[in-house]
């Protein structure tokens, strides 16, 4: 049987990163003061923290550094200029390391150059000397660094010292010698606040400062959380500059990724036509040569023997119904009407409702989800050639189809599709098998297939899809969906 559930798009779930995914460099949402309040513990002893490992590293590259190029009329010393390339690494490694833990955005690393296959040691050592990143690295640690942690160093300790100490004066201004000073900035405040001045308020001078001290406290305290999430941002600004992947790396991987798309899109539709020519060849062409012999024969015996010819056709019905039969099985991996004119809820709908066993289905697309025809396409042979898989050779007594579509913001659109049964598991993607084709068909569209299946079951199956939604008639056509797959949603 089948159920469809209204087409309203499903509740928010936490994502599960998918091992192919792509870490993105948007820094985080910000939230309200009380979210910044959370966040004040961590980018404190972030920024606290910060001077102390910058003067290490100060000390450890210039040392190294310096040493190198005094030496580099020898050997010794291009030895020593690498040790401090790749102490830099380690230290801006670091960095991005204590940058995470505060809260920030992870900052996507560098592609480090490597020599082709069969490069030799040596060779492979010296690579840092022509690497743009080991430099930038270096920089980073001998001068930016340092320079920047001091600034913000000294701005979080006067800025938390004021906060506390303002706050906490009225407790030990008491001990503090009182020495006559001619000018008090409280008595001055309270003169122009309080008509008569302090002496006419009768409030005491130290009680006067102590108030003052405490209002000035409280606000530099209010404030800290905007000053120790604007000096973290600053570091942020500086790491993902000098320490993170340029943008021609992260075309050069689009690049590549959609080059193994297309080669794995090709080889596909390859393996899908001549898997088709061998089941049309192995199928209705034979029994349709034998449909074509039963029709010669009955028409040779049609008005000597009319018995055997009635025989004949008899067996030649049989022929052809079998013959249409593998026809309508083969045409399941083709789109059908139904799909192009009532959308692919409804095409899942009558393959579910012709499937030998029951079927779950759930709908949970928004009917403005806008898919386009190629994404409806595959997702449904991929759905009846799970479906059929489950039949066949998972011994499952019910099935159950989901399908969903997801807005992960930066990653774009995705369409989840989840065929799960209830056999005895055991499914794996082997090359030349069938889970291996409808991979290689998902991943040519920048997508994902998951298969969970251990022994004993049930066996979940996975098919997810990056898209576009197609504009409404007129409107321009939006950005290209990424390359990479994105975020895989919970079961």
């Amino acid at each position: 049987m089948t159920t469809t559930e209204p087409t309203t798009a499903p509740a928010a779930r936490p994502p599960v990163a998918s091992p192919t995914a792509e870490t993105t460099d948007a820094a985080p949402r910000r939230g309200g003061y009380g979210a910044r309040w959370a966040a004040l513990p961590r980018e404190l002893g972030y920024l606290l923290l910060g001077f102390p490992v910058a003067v290490v590293a100060f000390t450890v590259l210039v040392t190294l550094f310096s040493t190198g190029v005094s030496l580099i009329v020898v050997a010794v010393g291009v030895v020593v200029v690498l040790a401090a390339l790749y102490a830099a690494r380690g230290f801006g490694t670091f960095e991005l390391m204590r940058l995470r833990w505060a809260g920030r955005a992870p900052v996507r690393e560098p592609r480090w150059q490597r020599g082709p296959a069969g490069e030799s040691a040596w060779a492979s050592f010296l690579r840092p000397l022509i690497d743009g990143h080991y430099w930038l690295y270096l920089l980073h640690g001998m001068v930016v660094l340092p320079i920047v942690s001091l600034f913000s160093w000294i701005v979080t300790v006067v800025w938390t010292s004021v906060a506390l100490g303002g706050l906490t004066y009225w407790i030990w201004a008491w001990t503090l010698p009182q020495p006559d000073r001619a000018f008090r900035p409280s008595e001055w405040l309270l003169d122009r606040v309080v008509p008569g001045g302090a002496d006419a308020a009768g409030i005491e001078p130290l009680v006067a400062e102590s108030i003052a001290q405490f209002l000035l406290g409280a606000l530099f305290l209010l404030t800290l959380p905007f000053i120790a999430g604007g000096l973290t941002r600053l570091h942020e600004a500086v790491d993902r500059g000098m320490l993170g992947a340029w943008r021609s790396e992260a075309l050069e991987r689009q690049v590549a990724q959609l080059s193994a798309s297309r080669g794995a899109a090709v080889q596909a539709e390859d393996a899908a036509l001549r898997r088709l020519e061998r089941d049309i060849h192995d199928g209705p062409q034979q029994r349709l040569v034998r449909l074509q012999m039963d029709l010669a024969a009955i028409e040779r015996k049609l008005d000597a023997d009319p018995e055997a010819a009635r025989a004949l056709l008899g067996e030649a019905r049989e022929q052809a119904r079998d013959t249409l039969d593998e026809l309508r099985a083969l045409s399941r991996g083709f789109a059908p009407p139904l799909l192009q004119d009532r959308g692919l809820a409804s095409a899942l709908e009558s393959l579910a409702a012709r499937s030998p066993l029951p079927v779950t289905l759930e709908v949970q697309v928004p009917t403005d989800a806008a898919l386009p025809a190629a994404i409806e396409r595959n997702a449904y042979f991929i759905a009846a050639e799970l479906l059929t898989n489950a039949v066949k050779h998972g011994s499952a007594s019910a099935i159950r189809l989901r399908l969903s579509t997801r807005d992960t913001g930066a990653s774009g659109h995705w369409l989840d599709l989840w065929v799960t049964d209830n056999g005895h598991g055991g499914a794996a993607s082997i090359p030349g098998h069938g889970l291996a084709g409808l991979d290689e068909r998902v991943r040519g569209l920048g997508g994902l297939l998951v298969v969970d299946s251990p022994a004993g079951g049930p066996t979940v199956i996975g098919a997810h899809f990056p898209y576009v939604p197609e504009p409404a008639h007129g409107a321009p056509a939006p950005s290209s969906p990424p390359a990479g797959p994105g975020a895989v949603d919970a079961r």
